[in-house]
């Protein structure tokens, strides 16, 4: 019995060559041509094929990774109640093995036997959110893998917005956990392009269906004490949440900054995320504050010979002349910004420029996610003005 875990690897290991070896080509995705050395399968997004879903469904059962779409990034999935599959999560990004993976289901008769026990307001979440950007944080049933708890007690949850994601975890008949679709650090993907940039060769299949919509991964909600608590911001906001179930607190840790000692019982919350390869200078405070900050280190960077990106709100783009600049949005827009935020990371990258300057939002409503990612990104490079 010792050796069996040697031969599921060996296995695995001849899918990965072998879906490389029938689909390796020359691919050109956003422009960028690159050897293809994952099976790269287009999808329609609102009806899939059923052909594709049924041999990523297999794969996925099998102990295999794939790429999928969701309505806020991609994600990276594996089968949820496979151990050694869920591991190979953690290598293949390079994710600090205290960092809890999300489960993904399609119905909920499924998440009911992922947990010990249902409190009454999740009920009135999945009525009101599920499908949908929210995950919820629940008392672990035994059923669930030490590998996608991190050894917690809980486990995070949630049921996906988007056609594909929803027909993939169907067709696998397994719940799929699922972080994003990237290298641990890396902004996160919004595109199968994002992911092929990533994870070529290190994976069996992307399923590529577009743009994902909402941008910014999904809001985590902690339902295991006496008041939910919100571990993570995303695309469902506090004020959403609380017309619901009433009082929801925030985790100290969403103000974005990383670091300390502690087990962290949502993605997001303990490491520097997000964070493009050039160093991010993040200045919050009153617009016209920020901008003339800005522009202030732009010149300073300048002269000592360095490229200068700026991540910019639309209100105040032509200011930075000069400049390598992105815009993610308008201020007044933070869903726009959301949509548009770590796709700006990476085009920036892809300017080759030596450090990004990037202006802050207000953090209410949806900008509470935008800022904690931005946060997260700069690590400590953060300047109020």
């Amino acid at each position: 019995m010792g050796q069996f875990p040697v031969v599921v690897s060996f296995w695995r290991h001849f899918v990965v060559y072998f879906l490389w070896y029938t689909n390796r080509q020359s691919l050109q995705v956003e422009g960028v041509t690159m050897e293809q050395r994952t099976a790269y399968w287009r999808v329609d997004p609102t009806r899939p094929d059923p052909g594709i879903m049924a041999r990523a469904g297999l794969i996925l059962r099998r102990g295999g990774l794939v790429a999928f779409p969701t309505e806020t990034v991609y994600g990276l999935g594996a089968n949820a109640l496979d151990g050694l599959a869920v591991a190979r999560i953690f290598e293949v990004k390079g994710r600090p093995q205290d960092n809890p993976l999300i489960v993904h289901v399609a119905d909920r008769e499924t998440a009911c036997r992922l947990v010990r026990r249902v409190p009454a307001g999740a009920g009135k979440l999945m009525d009101a959110f599920w499908p949908g950007p929210l995950t919820l944080v629940l008392p672990a049933a035994p059923v669930v893998p030490r590998q996608v708890t991190a050894g917690l007690d809980s486990v995070g949850i949630r049921m996906p917005d988007h056609p594909v994601a929803l027909a993939l975890i169907a067709v696998a008949g397994v719940p799929v956990a699922a972080p994003s679709a990237n290298l641990s650090g890396r902004p996160s993907p919004t595109t199968a392009g994002h992911v092929l940039q990533d994870l070529n060769g290190r994976i069996e299949v992307i399923l590529d269906a577009g743009p994902a919509g909402v941008g910014l991964e999904s809001t985590v909600l902690d339902l295991t004490g006496d008041v939910p608590v919100i571990l993570r911001p995303g695309g469902i906001t506090r004020e959403e949440l609380e017309k619901v179930i009433g009082e929801v607190r925030v985790d100290p840790g969403v103000d974005g900054r990383p670091g300390g000692e502690f087990r962290p019982r949502s993605p997001g919350m303990k490491y520097r995320h997000y964070a493009p390869r050039a160093p991010l200078v993040l200045v919050e405070g009153e617009p016209e504050r920020v901008a003339a900050r800005l522009k202030e280190l732009a010149g300073i960077y300048r002269s000592r010979g360095l490229r200068v990106g700026v991540l910019a709100t639309a209100e105040t783009a032509g200011e930075y002349n000069g400049n390598r600049v992105v815009v993610a949005g308008p201020r007044q827009d933070p869903a726009a910004i959301a949509s548009r935020l770590f796709a700006a990371l990476r085009q920036l990258d892809e300017l080759g420029v030596d450090v990004i300057l990037a202006e802050g939002i207000e953090p209410r409503g949806l900008g509470l996610a935008v800022m904690n990612r931005l946060r997260r990104a700069a690590g400590n490079r953060i300047e109020r003005v």
